[in-house]
């Protein structure tokens, strides 16, 4: 009977946990809706702002702009600084380790190279583990939360656009979870800075063939107003703005996809887990009713002598 009865406490502790799983599903999928309609909302915006930014420098031939500046042996610190984004709660899945362990080996490989590198860590995740790993963070961001707002993001990108401008760092990069689809999130280290793909020479486009006749693209020209030197003067730290904002809300909507893969594996597993101690329990049920079928049978028989 004690068996059964243990069998019985369990079950009812694994249907409670089923019920905080499904919870946190809903809450997640919830939560996940939200979030893709913010991150796939401003990827067009961040997508061209960019676009014009190439066809500003396009337009001006050889840019000279601080955040476009490439270190050279003279000027060089080897010094860049890399921002981790986290979350800031667990019951995720593998999201918050793989984007740690491409963020480990993004550092091993700097350092082989001879780079010294300041931690900018996002979320208490990132922030423990590093703390275990007994590594120095230079700053420690926590109030980004579910729904990072530009405002928040803005300052953090002014912050390294200004070191950067200092020629305190020779690059900042990004490591975060590169939302692609709600099937597949890729963690990354992207270029934050210096910026990548604007220059002044734009590449000599190349003949395409259709229906067997060869025919060249079409370069559309601009007319800028003001002139393209001062419009790349605003657009170049919006880019940069855009681009790190891009990155954090990737990050969210990567964490709240994870956390509702994760939920919803430990719900179905929790079902599962359920039917197994209902058959463990009817078999243990069945066994002790047959014991004391045998009791009986046996008290009858000796009865009857």
């Amino acid at each position: 009977m004690a068996k059964a009865r243990a069998i019985v406490k369990r079950r009812k502790a694994v249907r409670n946990i089923r019920k905080i799983t499904k919870t946190m599903q809903m809450i997640a999928t919830a939560k996940f809706q939200k979030s893709l309609k913010r991150a796939v909302g401003t990827k067009p915006y961040t997508r061209k702002v960019r676009e014009l930014v190439s066809e500003l420098a396009a337009s001006v031939g050889d840019v000279k702009h601080p955040l476009l500046r490439q270190s050279t042996d003279a000027d060089r610190t080897n010094r860049i600084a890399l921002v981790v984004i986290t979350s800031n709660r667990g019951l995720a899945g593998a999201y918050n380790g793989s984007v740690l362990r491409a963020s480990t080996a993004f550092i091993r490989q700097q350092e082989t190279a001879g780079k010294a590198i300041d931690l900018y860590v996002s979320g208490k995740k990132g922030i423990g583990y590093f703390n275990y790993q007994k590594r120095p963070i230079a700053a420690k961001y926590d109030q980004f939360g579910d729904m990072p707002k530009f405002v928040d993001v803005e300052r953090v990108a002014e912050f390294f656009m200004k070191e950067f401008v200092d020629a305190k760092y020779d690059a900042v990069y990004i490591a975060y979870t590169n939302f692609i689809s709600a099937g597949q999130q890729k963690p990354e280290v992207m270029t934050l800075l210096p910026l990548a793909g604007v220059g002044g020479k734009s590449e000599s486009p190349q003949p395409k063939v259709a229906g067997g006749t060869a025919y060249s693209d079409v370069k559309t020209t601009y007319d800028f107003y003001p002139d393209a030197k001062q419009l790349l003067d605003e657009l170049l730290p919006q880019t940069v703005k855009t681009a790190l904002f891009q990155c954090f809300l990737d990050a969210t909507t990567s964490e709240n996809v994870a956390r509702m893969i994760a939920m919803k594996s430990a719900t179905d597993n929790a079902d599962k887990m359920v039917k197994t101690l209902t058959m463990q329990y009817n078999r243990a049920r069945q066994s002790q009713i047959t014991t004391e079928l045998s009791e009986i049978m046996g008290g009858v028989e000796a009865m009857k002598n």
